[in-house]
């Protein structure tokens, strides 16, 4: 491993305690004497693969999930490259741990597990200087950037500066994922405050102790940190993560068309949602022209889901009735009606003109072939839903998205043994194979890890300015395209995570023949997209 020309050669414990250049005891004979290691080094020199297996040894020992993260960023901030040879070769084991469900329980207690500084923070008081601070970030070339103010983290809510987890968690599958270099990577939390009592009356707690920025002020801090960016990263892509719906909303209408930008609890999680409904029809054989899709929820996540579903609907020829038709939205208050008072308005083109009526209704009246939850609470699709799903469906396609496992509208083993083992299930978590009557299941996980990772990748390999919805709709119909008949076979309508890196792949190279195509590119285009792509991906290893 090379050091930079810019950096001085590390020495001594200074190369021990840089996670990017230390190996740990895998350093030779010869670089412990280059690198001045002699005497600070146990004398076996061991492998890489070695040190993995002590790795997943140490891992196994711990008592909980949450101990096993705090692990795992141990890991991270001690051996980058041992960290991701890890995560990369048990990627079905420790994705879970590293991100949906246990990153959930870690951001709920990240004042009290926190060991070693990492990401970037920008608060009120840097108002006029976040250009400046900036140049503290030790890397000079960032291509991404994961932010997020905390606001509304997973299905938990506002968890303020707690909310740091989360874009650390989403940059480390990025890099596992899809090859991105961890150098390139910079999480960032813009901490504006916190509405959360309890946050706020912990004394461990990390944040600023002030309610939240709310307005014009919350605006134009975000607008000096996107431009501050701008200045510092030109080539960055920014991705905005957990924000509340109408900031997540107002923030993506505000930048997607200035800035290299998407939203993943918008767009991300819309387009492997769309994905799964594809790869849903080749085991229902009901096209998507043909089928009709409800939701129950509508924030950032159901409203994007529609959003994109609405524009591979039109591309395939419907009018804008037409396609509406085949979309129905139901929230708290129920079904979306026109009439209705105070409908947000990303909800208002999904409101039909239809007497009102609650989910279980709605299922009766529109016999969706596809019922989609991301309402964020556990148990919204009872047995009675599934039962009435499965008599109108002989296969009914139901995605309980909502993260993390404890906030699932219903689990796979309900699922099944509700529709007497007939349902198509997707999840936003991951859970177990279900045996039922003899045959085994495999659900699918709805993760957005199957998208973000690789049109990010395609994103930054062609320099796109923008990140339009044919990329998206490109991203979904890639992924689908990749679900095996064996998958098929067992339920699943996502491909096993052992492929994803081979998945990212294939995304990347479609979004970025996209962005060539729509001429949104501003890198040259290579004789071998694939080739060049595969080139920038990162390999940990010594």
């Amino acid at each position: 491993m090379k050091t930079p020309d810019d950096m001085p050669l590390l020495t001594g414990y200074d190369r021990l305690k840089s996670a990017r250049y230390n190996k740990g005891t895998a350093f030779t004979e010869a670089e412990r004497d280059e690198y001045k290691l002699c005497g600070l080094l146990p004398a076996k020199v061991s492998t890489l693969k070695e040190q993995e297996l002590r790795a997943l040894e140490n891992l196994r020992r711990k008592v909980s999930d949450i101990e096993r993260y705090v692990f795992l960023l141990a890991l991270q901030g001690r051996n980058e490259n041992l960290f991701y040879r890890l995560l990369i070769d048990n990627i079905e084991a420790i994705m879970p741990l590293l991100y949906t469900p246990t990153v959930g329980q870690a951001c709920q207690e990240y004042a009290f597990i926190f060991r070693q500084p990492r990401g970037f923070y920008v608060t009120p008081a840097d108002r006029g200087r976040v250009r400046d601070i900036m140049r503290n970030w030790p890397e000079q070339d960032v291509r991404l950037i994961v932010v997020t103010d905390g606001e509304r983290i997973l299905g938990l809510g506002d968890l303020g500066a707690n909310g740091m987890g989360i874009p650390i968690g989403k940059l480390a599958l990025y890099t596992a994922c899809a090859g991105i270099q961890p150098r390139l990577c910079m999480p960032v939390m813009l901490d504006v405050g916190t509405n959360n009592e309890a946050l706020r009356n912990d004394p461990l707690y990390l944040g600023i102790n002030q309610p939240r920025l709310t307005g014009d002020d919350y605006c134009s801090l975000v607008d000096e940190f996107v431009s501050a960016v701008q200045d510092a990263f030109p080539r960055a892509l920014i991705q905005f993560e957990d924000f509340l719906t109408p900031n997540a909303y107002s923030l993506l209408d505000r930048y997607r068309d200035r800035v290299p930008c998407f939203n993943d609890d918008i767009q991300g999680t819309a387009a492997v949602a769309h994905a799964g409904v594809l790869a849903s029809g080749r085991i229902t054989g009901v096209d998507l022209v043909d089928m009709r899709i409800m939701f129950l929820g509508a924030g950032s996540a159901a409203t994007g889901i529609a959003d994109l579903i609405y524009t591979a609907l039109r591309n395939a020829g419907l009018n804008d009735q037409a396609a509406r038709q085949h979309l129905w939205l139901v929230d708290l208050h129920g079904l979306l009606v026109t009439g209705r008072e105070n409908i947000a308005p990303y909800n208002l083109p999904y409101a039909h003109d239809v007497p009102d009526a609650t989910l279980s209704e709605a299922i009766r009246r529109y016999k969706p072939h596809v019922l989609i939850g991301a309402t964020g609470v556990s148990g919204t699709f009872t047995e009675d839903i599934v039962r009435m799903m499965a008599e109108i469906n002989e296969r009914p396609v139901i995605f309980a998205l909502s993260n993390p496992t404890s906030n699932a509208e219903c689990t796979a083993e309900q699922a099944y043994r509700w529709s007497e083992g007939r349902v198509v299930f997707a999840s936003g978590s991951p859970f177990a194979p279900v045996t039922f009557q003899g045959k085994t299941y495999r659900p699918g996980q709805g993760n957005n890890a199957y998208v973000f990772p690789g049109l990010g990748l395609g994103a930054i390999a062609s320099r796109a300015h923008t990140i339009s919805d044919d990329m998206l709709l490109v991203a979904a119909r890639i992924l689908a395209a990749t679900v095996g008949t064996d998958d098929l076979a067992a339920g699943a309508i996502y491909p096993p995570l052992a492929r994803i890196r081979q998945v990212s792949l294939a995304i990347a190279v479609a979004v970025a023949e996209k962005a060539w195509e729509e001429g949104v590119a501003q890198e040259q285009r290579p004789e071998d997209v694939e080739c060049m792509i595969r080139e920038l991906m990162y390999e940990p290893g010594y």
